[in-house]
């Protein structure tokens, strides 16, 4: 009985169908999804199975290790449908990590140098003119589903989640796509004391938010003929807006808490300082939007 059961388990979490993938893609999501058998423990899948359409995943960011188990597992209960995840462009530029990263067609962002300097010479010399949240729109805007870190960087405080970037809520809104919130927990210990670097994680899938009631609004500013600073601040504190309730379901569903929201003035807003990230270390890793 407990063979079957084994069996059936190893059936549904290694080798489903996943028809939108080549034998190869298939081949290589398979092998992530041998580690995650024994390192990622996974609850609200019924919120991404048999889901059609384009989605936007928005995760916390922890650790490295994440940046290739999470995309794997939650392309793979996707049945195999691609998501376009964010990431800076040193990143496909790495042997092998770069194929891997490709695969997924991501999203590159140019406007980090890589702390790699024998990367340098590879970063390409003239930026995409289309800006990021354009690139993630269109891809929205063809059926393809993004996923994006907003906190930025990986965030070693086992406490509390980084400010986000409004890059999130832009994209929400200007494509009235569903957003699938998803909260990472890799803290070690009991009493959560740090973020390991390598083991266990506990992955927590949201139900999809929808933004319907300002949605409308930010097109509506969008399709004015004369655009105003007004308007420009305007759009984004409906960003800002929509970029908190998503992070404050987030930390929900990973376990740390979210600051008080930045107070938006003119085109920038003032981060609110939080002590608890004093004594933590903040580190670069998939780029901000």
């Amino acid at each position: 009985m407990k063979n079957c059961f084994r069996m059936e388990y190893l059936r549904e979490q290694v080798f489903g169908k996943l028809p939108f993938l080549s034998p190869l893609e298939s081949f290589l999501v398979r092998c992530f999804m041998i580690p995650n058998l024994v390192f990622l423990q996974a609850e609200g899948l019924e919120h991404i199975r048999d889901r059609k359409g384009p989605f936007i995943f928005a995760c916390n960011h922890n650790n490295s290790i994440e940046s290739l188990f999470v995309p794997a597992f939650l392309i793979y209960h996707s049945g195999g449908r691609k998501i376009s995840f964010v990431i800076d462009w040193m990143f496909g530029k790495i042997p092998l990590l770069g194929f891997l990263m490709d695969i997924v067609e991501p999203v590159y962002v140019y406007h980090k140098r890589s702390p790699l300097k024998f990367l340098e010479w590879r970063r390409p010399k003239q930026q995409p003119s289309a800006d990021t949240v354009s690139l993630c729109c269109d891809k929205l805007s063809a059926g393809k589903r993004i996923g994006i870190f907003p906190e930025g960087k990986r965030n070693r405080n086992p406490h509390t989640l980084m400010q986000a970037k409004p890059g999130v809520g832009h994209i929400a809104l200007r494509s009235g796509v569903p957003v699938i919130p998803v909260g990472i927990d890799c803290v070690s210990g009991k009493k959560k004391k740090k973020v390991h670097s390598f083991g266990r994680i506990v992955l927590k899938i949201g139900e999809p938010m929808r933004f319907d009631d300002h949605v409308e609004n930010y097109r509506n500013v969008g399709r004015s003929a004369c655009p105003s600073a007004s308007g420009n601040l305007e759009r984004r504190m409906l960003a800002l807006t929509v970029t908190n309730r998503i992070m404050k379901t987030i930390a929900g569903l990973c376990g740390k808490e979210y600051p008080q929201p930045a107070a938006p003035v003119g085109n920038r807003h003032v981060s609110v300082k939080n002590p608890k990230n004093d004594n933590h270390t903040i580190k670069e890793g998939i780029c901000p939007v």
